[in-house]
C-alpha cells in the first residue's frame, strides 16, 4: 500500500459484505469476503481501505448496511456476496434496489452470461448492480470460484467472455469517484481513449 500511495494512485475505499445466515451465526467460516479481498488486492494498483461486514439474510439489515457503507464510511465501491437466488431468505437484490438511486442492469446480465457457461441454473441468479450517490454497489455470487470468474471473465474461453470488473473503473469515473487502475495481468480496465489518465512517473 505504501508503494502504491507513493506512486500517486488514488486511494479508494471498498466495502465488502457477505450475506449469509449460517456464516454470520458461526456455523461455518465465511469464504465470500476473503475471496473478494484476495481478487481485488491482486487486480487493483490503488491503495485500498477495506470495510467488511458479515450479516444474516435480513432485508432491512442488508439495506441499512449498504447505506452505512456508502453514506457514513464513504465507500466508493461496495460488493456483496450471497443471497441472490430464488429461496425465501435470498433478499440481497431487493435490499440493494431499496437503496438505489440508479439501476445498472448490465452487470447482472453479464454475470449470468458468464455463469451460464458452466451451469444452466445460472438463470436462477438475481444479482443486481446500482448506484447510490457516488458509489457503485454490485451483488456477486457466493462461491469463491464464481466470484473470480464473474469479476475477471473468461479470457481463454472460446469465445472469450468479458468480466464485469473491466467496466467498473470507468463507471466510478462517471459518477465522480477515484481513478481506479488495474494490473492488466489480472484484469484490464476499459476506458474510452478520452478518459484514460496519462501514466504518472513511477506509477507503472
Amino acid at each position: 500500500m505504501t508503494d502504491a500511495a507513493a506512486s500517486g494512485f488514488d486511494p479508494v475505499t471498498i466495502g465488502l459484505v457477505s450475506v449469509s445466515d449460517r456464516a454470520s451465526s458461526g456455523v461455518y467460516a465465511d469464504q465470500g469476503v476473503p475471496a473478494l479481498q484476495d481478487w481485488l488486492s491482486r487486480a487493483l494498483k490503488n491503495p485500498v481501505t477495506w470495510v467488511t461486514r458479515l450479516i444474516p439474510d435480513e432485508q432491512d439489515a442488508i439495506s441499512a448496511t449498504l447505506r452505512e457503507l456508502v453514506d457514513d464510511a464513504r465507500c466508493d465501491l461496495v460488493l456483496t456476496t450471497g443471497g441472490t437466488g430464488p429461496a425465501p431468505r435470498d433478499v440481497t437484490p431487493e435490499a440493494t434496489l431499496a437503496v438505489a438511486h440508479k439501476e445498472m442492469p448490465g452487470f447482472g446480465e453479464q454475470m449470468r452470461q458468464i455463469s451460464l457457461r458452466f451451469v444452466p441454473t445460472a438463470i436462477l441468479s438475481r444479482q443486481v448492480a446500482v448506484i447510490r450517490g457516488k458509489a457503485l454497489i454490485i451483488n456477486l455470487p457466493g462461491q469463491p470460484k464464481a466470484i473470480a470468474e464473474t469479476l475477471q471473465g473468461l479470457p481463454d474461453a472460446s469465445p472469450p467472455a468479458h468480466g464485469i470488473f473491466a467496466a467498473v473503473p470507468y463507471c466510478i469515473d462517471l459518477i465522480g469517484g477515484p481513478y481506479l487502475e488495474t494490473d492488466e495481468a489480472v484484469c484490464k480496465a476499459f476506458r474510452p481513449k478520452s478518459a484514460v489518465r496519462a501514466p504518472r512517473p513511477g506509477g507503472g
